[in-house]
């Protein structure tokens, strides 16, 4: 299992967005860190196959991007996941798992292992509109586990969530890295400290930082600021 990004860069007419990223990922849990512009959600974009990479190519176990067969091992949560209000939190998850192609009988059958997953077996037949903000959230990482992809992509995931929610969600993130790729963008460096296998680090398109996460290194935080204020280095 593993992910293959290389020499990735995505310009936008004089604006270069992503800047030559290779890396290669494993099983476990990625943390992707960087200021807002940096480049995060264009990389991600392209690994979920959804824009195309000026240059280079991005694969998991020889399947290119953006194939069908890529998007059957994916499960993408964007920062801001689309939703029907009218629609029950059960009728979404029966939706997307028919997105995906899922039969109607494990569908269910999923669905409730992610509304209870989740929290949400108590709001299963409530509809959308009347979920607080985190509920909502909660209800985006459910349908991005429906197809029990080998590939997890997390934009933002903790957006909305209290404190209490987060420590369940980092915990599952933890649960799930023990048998997927699990790629997390975010700017609350205390979601990954204490369940990144690496750090992945951007500033100005580039990748500034690639390397297993140590505690014997200090704090996260300080050590993400170091780097963003002016040191590089690429490991």
């Amino acid at each position: 299992m593993e992910l293959i990004i290389d020499r990735v860069s995505k310009q936008y007419k004089n604006n270069i967005a992503v800047d030559r990223i290779s890396t290669r990922l494993q099983k476990g849990v990625y943390g992707l860190l960087g200021a807002n512009g940096a480049g995060k959600t264009t990389l991600i974009r392209m690994i979920c196959g959804i824009s195309n990479p000026t240059s280079g190519t991005i694969s998991f176990d020889g399947i290119d991007a953006g194939k069908e067969n890529y998007r059957a091992i994916l499960g993408y949560l964007p920062q801001d996941f689309g939703y029907y209000p009218e629609f029950t939190g059960m009728d979404f998850l029966l939706y997307m798992a028919a997105l995906k192609g899922i039969g109607k009988p494990q569908a269910k059958k999923r669905a409730e292992e992610l509304l209870y997953l989740t929290t949400l077996q108590d709001a299963a037949k409530k509809k959308i509109k009347t979920y607080s903000g985190g509920m909502k959230q909660r209800l985006g990482i459910a349908q991005a586990l429906l197809n029990q992809p080998k590939l997890l992509v997390f934009d933002e995931p903790t957006a909305g969530l209290d404190p209490k929610e987060r420590v369940k969600f980092r915990n599952l993130i933890a649960q799930l890295g023990k048998e997927s790729i699990v790629l997390m963008s975010t700017h609350i460096v205390s979601d990954i400290e204490q369940i990144a296998d690496k750090i992945l680090i951007i500033k100005n398109g580039q990748l500034i930082y690639q390397n297993k996460w140590d505690n014997r290194y200090g704090n996260l935080e300080d050590f993400y600021l170091k780097h963003i204020d002016g040191v590089t280095e690429h490991e």
